[in-house]
């Protein structure tokens, strides 16, 4: 069996260039704040068997369920609807 593989470049104007460096922007925000969700979700539920740190403890709630997938893909919706960018 034969594979062909094509190369192609882009070559976009000024405004393109600032559409898709705002669109990766966005992307990279989006995705660092999900990130983040689901890190401070684990990292609030750690603590020694013994002792938890009276310094420094994140502020979640117990009953706060773990922002899987479909929770976060349905947060972001709804954030496209109140923040048409």
């Amino acid at each position: 069996m034969l594979t062909l593989t094509y190369e192609y470049k882009a070559n976009p104007t000024k405004e393109q260039v600032q559409l898709i460096e705002h669109t990766l922007t966005l992307c990279r925000k989006v995705w660092n704040f999900a990130l983040r969700e689901r890190k401070d979700w684990l990292n609030s539920r750690k603590c020694s068997v013994n002792a938890c740190s009276i310094v420094s403890e994140y502020i979640t709630p117990v009953d706060a369920p773990y922002p899987n997938y479909y929770e976060q893909a349905g947060a972001l919706t709804r954030a496209k609807e109140q923040f048409p960018e």
